[in-house]
């Protein structure tokens, strides 16, 4: 990498103004690609989480001698998770660096490369680790290309697991989803199956601004089925486009993240009791698709949001106040929140277990909203 670095420090100091387009070069486009590839057309085969991350990765280090990573462990010991496996015999150490514990000098050195034309992905082993570099994350990555008028792109990736995973405690468990999707200048990527992070982590890696990409410490050895469209190396998903993982017509019910899962299995129990529940995989959280929600509740006139983060100013917030703006009218019932408890994470199992969203939760959450059940107030 350093020496990638050097050459790129040269050219710029003979290049005068050429530098400062470096970062503005896109790579093809891969929206027109992943317009026609959403859906699971042909179960080619199973792949886990942790797989499908390695193998886009792998794919788009081979196409792209610019993108290389750096983080904790990534090389020697294959990653803290195994996503990099057998990346350092294949790129050598300059594009797979192993770095100190120390979050603010590397995300810092990631970032002052992107501003020279090379393609970080920076890992966290966790994205609470990441506190420790959200100076360089928010006012280095995210607001250059604005306060350089244009200039100055920033194409680096953050991503590393995010949200609670189990008996870790407080200052392990925070979901940063709305922290960071808050911020102008980033786009946050939470992927749920194989297909979602093979996609997603492709798109991430060409796209030409900084993008946070959230991933899961529980579901990287989950195994979902991938279609054969989806292991071509063109494949990606396009950033800002959420996925119907399964369509309805009684109520809404929008997650991200690990939490698909429990709301697809809620909708599963819905449905035996009558209750169509349409749920929407929101994959972007900034951009947030919401011509994709509001279309879906303008359908089914009820909404649950879900989301394992704090309830105050959460993900969940935003989209009610997104439908509350464009599709009020189409309401027939008040918008539910399922969210985290507001407290830091406890450390007991049965004390975690109560602070996270349950399958149960959302179930009696979308009685509530299709008037199936008591209201809670009633019951208070």
């Amino acid at each position: 990498m350093l020496s990638v670095l050097r050459r790129k420090a040269a050219a710029a100091a003979a290049g005068g103004s050429d530098a400062m387009l470096l970062g503005g070069r896109l790579r093809k486009s891969c929206a027109a690609v992943a317009a026609g590839l959403r859906g699971y057309a042909t179960t080619a085969k199973e792949m886990t989480v942790r797989e499908a991350l390695n193998s886009a990765l792998d794919e788009e280090m081979s196409a792209d001698p610019e993108v290389f990573l750096m983080g904790e462990e990534v090389g020697e010991y294959q990653g803290a998770y195994k996503v990099s496996k057998g990346f350092l015999p294949k790129f050598g150490p300059e594009r797979v660096v192993d770095t100190p514990i120390t979050e603010a000098g590397f995300t810092g050195i990631g970032v002052g490369a992107a501003y020279y034309g090379l393609k970080p992905v920076v890992e966290f082993m966790t994205f609470n680790f990441a506190m420790q570099a959200i100076d360089h994350i928010i006012n280095s990555a995210a607001k250059t290309n604005y306060m350089s008028a244009g200039n100055i792109s920033v194409p680096i990736v953050f991503r590393g697991p995010n949200g609670a995973a189990a008996g870790v405690g407080a200052q392990h468990s925070q979901c940063y989803a709305a922290w960071y999707g808050s911020c102008p200048g980033l786009k946050v990527l939470a992927p749920y199956s194989s297909e979602d992070a093979r996609g997603l982590l492709k798109a991430a890696i060409r796209d030409p601004d900084p993008v946070v990409f959230l991933e899961n410490e529980l579901m990287y050895g989950e195994r979902f089925p991938v279609s054969a469209e989806a292991l071509d190396s063109s494949f990606c998903l396009p950033i800002g486009k959420a996925k119907i993982e399964r369509e309805g017509k009684d109520v809404t019910i929008t997650a991200f993240s690990k939490m698909v899962g429990l709301s697809l299995e809620a909708a599963e129990i819905l449905a035996k009791e009558g209750i169509s529940a349409e749920v929407i995989n929101l994959l972007s959280i900034r951009p947030l698709d919401r011509p994709t929600i509001n279309a879906s509740v303008r359908k089914t006139n009820r909404l649950v949001t879900v989301e394992e983060g704090f309830p105050q100013h959460g993900v969940g917030a935003e989209i009610c106040m997104s439908i509350i703006e464009d599709s009020f009218g189409y309401l027939d019932a008040p918008i539910e929140r399922i969210t985290g408890a507001d407290v830091p994470m406890p450390y007991a199992a049965n004390l975690e277990r109560m602070a996270l969203p349950q399958i149960e939760d959302i179930v009696r959450a979308a009685k509530r909203v299709c008037y199936r059940s008591v209201p809670m107030a009633a019951t208070a």
